[in-house]
């Protein structure tokens, strides 16, 4: 029980140091210690609105947040997570989406975050991307920050903070329409998930503050980097 707490506690400082709710992470961790996925998917969702709160909160207080980069995606995501939530895949199918959702993640950890000329964001394909993301957090369990966040920067649409300050919000909004849509099918969450979710709060704090700072974080993004492709591979096999 300590060792997974302190996981997910270590989980959440790197996740929310970018901005992130952390699902993907904490699916990994849940993945290694083999957990069924009606166990995994309202556990990761339930620990990404914990940390993707502060990490909100913490972006917000300090000025990064711009609202007119988030409406677009939101208008379509969090219905379409809804829905996704409510939706009951296979044991096999799961993995498989958790597995590309990982290097995914992984990816996105080894990318490097440059500040460019900034373009203005186009509505319509925004409303596009963020249904599309929020069907696939629905899906898996995540609040879609993952795929946001390096899309955001890769199309030049925000710099590497504002980006990571929009994303948090977003996968709050997301991890609590996912939310929504499971408990129309039930959940199912163990007492461990309490501990969990204090070690969360904890690793988020730290996590948050360490990004506004302006701390280094580049071996850390890697060494995550590579526990997520660890993960994955798990995942890749068993199904």
């Amino acid at each position: 029980m300590f060792f997974l707490v302190s996981l997910i506690c270590l989980m959440a400082a790197l996740y929310a140091s970018v901005g992130h709710g952390g699902a993907s992470g904490y699916l990994a961790i849940m993945a290694l210690f083999g957990m069924s996925a009606a166990l995994m998917r309202p556990s990761a969702l339930t620990l990404n609105v914990l940390v993707a709160s502060i990490a909100t909160i913490m972006f917000v207080r300090a000025g990064f947040f711009r609202w007119q980069l988030l409406w677009p995606f939101l208008i379509t995501s969090i219905p379409c997570a809804f829905l996704a939530g409510a939706y009951s895949i296979s044991e096999p199918t799961f993995k498989r989406l958790i597995a590309a959702t990982l290097i995914i993640a992984a990816a996105r950890m080894f990318l490097s975050q440059r500040e460019a000329v900034i373009r203005p964001l186009p509505i319509s394909l925004a409303a596009v991307i963020g249904g599309l993301i929020g069907i696939l957090s629905g899906l898996v369990g995540i609040g879609g920050g993952i795929l946001l966040t390096p899309l955001m920067i890769l199309c030049r649409w925000a710099t590497p903070r504002e980006a990571a300050a929009v994303s948090a919000p977003f996968i709050l909004l997301n991890s609590l329409a996912g939310l929504g849509g499971l408990l129309s099918i039930g959940l199912v969450v163990e007492t461990w998930l309490w501990w969990a979710s204090a070690g969360a709060v904890i690793g988020g704090l730290i996590g948050s503050r360490w990004s506004i700072r302006s701390g280094s974080q580049l071996w850390l993004r890697r060494a995550l980097g590579v526990v997520l492709l660890v993960a994955a591979f798990k995942f890749v096999v068993t199904s």
